[in-house]
């Protein structure tokens, strides 16, 4: 796959670049383009895995640079620059409302939403307390005693004890120089101690006789949501414990699924499965015959009707989160959008 460009020089250098990485081939854009210079490739084969091809082939040639493709696209696919700057910073042009926000005050860092995310857009960062502050003790060795057997280093679950050998002289033997157990990471779980053929290891733990003296484990860190990748599906929302997560999303609307048997139109379910295949939101799941979306996650973009081969599933968008929209035509254009 590769970034499509195209360039033109002139009182304003105007440029566009379609980013394949972030889209989703819906053919919005191509839906928009006032000059039909935009159409969707092999979106299925693409996301199947079977074609490197880009989702949206451009007409350098039939393109005038309007930049309306990169406005009407929600999902940062396409990128519009006037001078190099980009224009979608201008007051002058179009503004998308969608966006996912993230009450960090509220957020308890579970990473449920990380694990979720479709697009892999959030990340969850965690400030572990250390755990020589939560548990205390003492650790006595004895490496005279020490065989070398190494069973107190394979069963411990911190990976805290590393025996230190060295060779006895005038053999081919080796013995304990040193047992080195990592305070950093010792559990005081005395699994060592029971293990320990010789009695070499001892361990005492101070704050398991008396839990109270651990102190409460404070969660700190921070998540975050890269907003180019971000499509503000709402997974994260919905998946969160703690309700930490908000999100507005491009359109308002439903998927309908239309069958015509009379014309032998069907769903046919898990033996198509290409509207799931190609859903950028996991918002669609199939039995064996038929389909059904979850509205919580899906983002109107059209994908799923796109390869439908039966032709029954169609999107009806009541509304589009695209304010500031100055010009006339634009308007018209954008009105084919919704229904």
């Amino acid at each position: 796959m590769k970034m499509i460009s195209i360039q033109r020089n002139g009182k304003e250098n105007r440029e566009i670049n379609h980013n394949n990485d972030n889209c989703l081939g819906c053919g919005i854009c191509s839906e928009v383009c006032p000059t039909s210079s935009l159409t969707l490739g092999p979106i299925l084969d693409i996301a199947r895995g079977k074609s490197r091809n880009n989702y949206i082939e451009m007409d350098e040639h039939n393109c005038v640079l309007c930049g309306l493709c990169s406005f009407a696209c929600p999902f940062n696919a396409i990128e519009f620059k006037i001078d190099e700057i980009n224009a979608k910073n201008r007051e002058e042009y179009p503004k998308w409302n969608h966006k996912t926000n993230i009450n960090l005050d509220e957020c308890i860092f579970c990473k449920n939403c990380e694990s979720a995310c479709p697009r892999d857009a959030i990340y969850v960062h965690r400030n572990l307390p250390k755990l020589k502050d939560l548990v205390v003790g003492e650790r006595i060795t004895e490496s005279d005693k020490c065989i070398t057997c190494g069973m107190c280093e394979d069963i411990c679950p911190s990976n805290a004890i590393k025996i230190k050998t060295k060779k006895e002289s005038g053999t081919e033997r080796f013995i304990a120089e040193d047992i080195e157990i990592d305070s950093e990471n010792c559990m005081y779980c005395k699994l060592c101690q029971k293990i320990c053929p010789e009695d070499a290891i001892r361990i005492i733990c101070t704050t398991c006789m008396d839990h109270e003296q651990i102190p409460k484990v404070e969660m700190t860190g921070n998540t975050v949501i890269n907003d180019e990748s971000c499509i503000n599906c709402g997974w994260c929302e919905t998946i969160c414990p703690s309700d930490a997560i908000q999100t507005i999303k491009p359109f308002e609307g439903e998927i309908i699924l239309k069958e015509n048997q009379e014309e032998g139109k069907v769903c046919t379910g898990i033996l198509c499965d290409e509207c799931k295949d190609v859903c950028p939101c996991n918002a669609i799941s199939t039995s064996e015959n038929s389909m059904e979306v979850n509205p919580d996650v899906c983002v109107l973009c059209g994908a799923c009707a796109k390869v439908c081969p039966e032709d029954v599933l169609f999107i009806e968008r009541t509304f589009i989160g695209l304010t500031n929209i100055k010009s006339v035509a634009w308007q018209k254009l954008l009105a084919n959008l919704t229904n």
